[in-house]
């Protein structure tokens, strides 16, 4: 129910209602997963937060507002706040969930603005809360809609015949510049002006691509965010504690999708602000703001 083949992409274990609008939903965070590894081998991954967002609204979509599980799913707005302490990894036992070092998270979640379409859900917005032990680790919120599988057929058919075609996969840049270890995980190709790359695609990728789609996933959307970040800020691992973005379009897979990022000033000092926005065909179609603290370790070793 959260669009994941792999079960170790799955993080969400459970739910439970506390009003027609407010839940509760446990989720683990691994410790070693295999791309949403730890950051410089202190803090837990941020995107973590996003990922587990995005399930937990399609759990909640699906099995308690009634959507089918063939329906599709528009994340329009998806944004979290944390801080690297509360992402930092303990190495004393009383600091692990369990021997293995995954955390046990819990999620608070409030929905409003629920639209229906005749019987089924039209469109809502979310508050989420996340936390562990008690301790706050992330607040975020997100706003989707949802089609029918029959609208949708309507609205991409001649889109979904190229479901599952592998796209011809580009060079990537250094998988150091983009914050990565793997030249698999890199999804930026390199282009002749800085601050300027082409999204780079591998439709086997494991995560990014778990199962056959007929766009870019909102999750390489915001890999790349978070890639190009790492490269506009060189030399020191960019920590995305603070993250906004916007889905304005589908990303078709077949045509060239800009990326490009740049540094914008920031409301708090010692704090690296980014800029990213995706375009294709001329126009925006994915726009996101994030932030790290300056103070994080070296690129060197940035995975682990």
């Amino acid at each position: 129910m959260v669009h994941r083949s792999d079960p170790e992409d799955v993080f969400p274990t459970g739910w439970t209602r506390q009003t027609d609008t407010q839940f509760s939903v446990s989720a683990r965070w691994p410790r070693a997963h295999r791309f949403f590894a730890p950051v410089t081998g202190r803090y837990q991954d941020p995107l973590l937060i996003a990922e587990t967002m995005r399930q937990t609204t399609m759990l909640l979509a699906h099995a308690e507002f009634d959507v089918p599980v063939g329906d599709q799913f528009v994340m329009w707005e998806l944004g979290y706040l944390s801080s690297p302490e509360r992402l930092a990894l303990g190495a004393r036992p009383e600091h692990l969930d369990h021997s293995d070092g995954s955390w046990d998270i819990t999620v608070d979640v409030s929905c409003s603005r629920i639209k229906r379409r005749g019987q089924g859900l039209g469109a809502m917005s979310l508050e989420l809360l996340l936390h562990r032990s008690g301790t706050r680790i992330a607040t975020g919120g997100g706003r989707i809609s949802c089609t029918s599988a029959k609208a949708y057929e309507r609205l991409r058919g001649n889109r979904r015949a190229g479901t599952g075609v592998p796209v011809p996969l580009l060079p990537s840049v250094a998988p150091r510049e983009a914050g990565r270890d793997s030249e698999r995980d890199v999804v930026l190709a390199p282009t002749p002006r800085q601050g300027l790359w082409r999204l780079r695609l591998d439709t086997g990728h494991p995560t990014l691509f778990g199962r056959p789609n007929d766009h870019v996933p909102g999750v390489l959307l915001l890999e790349a965010a978070r890639q190009a970040a790492n490269a506009v800020r060189p030399g020191r691992a960019f920590l995305p504690v603070s993250l906004e973005a916007a889905f304005l379009r589908y990303v078709e897979l077949d045509r060239p999708c800009w990326i490009e990022a740049w540094i914008v000033p920031a409301d708090a000092r010692s704090t690296t602000r980014v800029h990213v926005r995706a375009t294709q065909d001329g126009e925006p179609v994915f726009t996101s703001t994030l932030d790290s603290p300056d103070r994080t370790e070296e690129a060197q070793g940035i995975r682990s």
